[in-house]
């Protein structure tokens, strides 16, 4: 009889332990779901303030830096695209070395710019415009000494503007790693105007 107590006595404590691990655990799973979910929540705020970041850099951007944006894009784009062409088509080795130099150069000075275009997420332009596309089909429809003499004389223009672009961007612009890119880069846009005047007498 005694040992029928005993027995009846551990089957209960075993019950009641039983029910309350269940509790613990389910508990715990409420409190997994409970931080799961503010974790989504922290989560989604953030997304959402770097958006309102990335809307209020745009905004922030003035006239000038836009102008300035979108111009250097669309020449850096030429300049790559006709040095391209003066490397491939020309026979004077002078004109092929300066071509060499405006791609190289001109390539790298393009992804420093679209690297600051994502940042700021600012869309830059994809093409030329119409009369930079107009200059760069009659250049490529020139041969020999007249291509020579096209692309150098087009190489001095372009770079005369380029600077003053640069220059103006330096001392005018609000957006301060913009600023900074113009600044960066000037030097070798007036080494670029040195050695394009220099090929310019060259083939005359």
């Amino acid at each position: 009889m005694k040992k029928t107590i005993v027995t009846l006595f551990a089957a209960a404590l075993l019950v009641a332990c039983n029910k309350k691990e269940t509790s613990a655990t389910v508990d715990h799973s409420s409190d997994h779901m409970e931080t799961s979910a503010q974790d989504e929540s922290a989560t989604t705020g953030t997304d959402s303030l770097t958006s309102i970041d990335n809307s209020t850099s745009v905004a922030q951007l003035s006239d000038q830096d836009k102008k300035f944006a979108d111009a250097a894009a669309k020449g850096g784009m030429m300049e790559v695209m006709a040095g391209k062409l003066a490397a491939d088509l020309s026979t004077n080795t002078t004109v092929k070395t300066l071509g060499e130099m405006m791609v190289k150069d001109h390539t790298k000075a393009n992804d420093e710019l679209k690297q600051w275009a994502s940042k700021n997420a600012y869309t830059l332009p994809a093409k030329l415009d119409a009369d930079q596309q107009k200059k760069y089909d009659e250049l490529k429809a020139k041969k020999g000494a007249e291509f020579d003499r096209m692309y150098t004389d087009l190489m001095v223009a372009d770079h005369q503007k380029t600077i003053t672009d640069f220059k103006k961007e330096s001392a005018e612009g609000s957006e301060s790693t913009l600023k900074s890119f113009a600044s960066k880069t000037l030097p070798a846009l007036e080494h670029h105007l040195m050695e394009s005047q220099k090929a310019q007498k060259a083939v005359k």
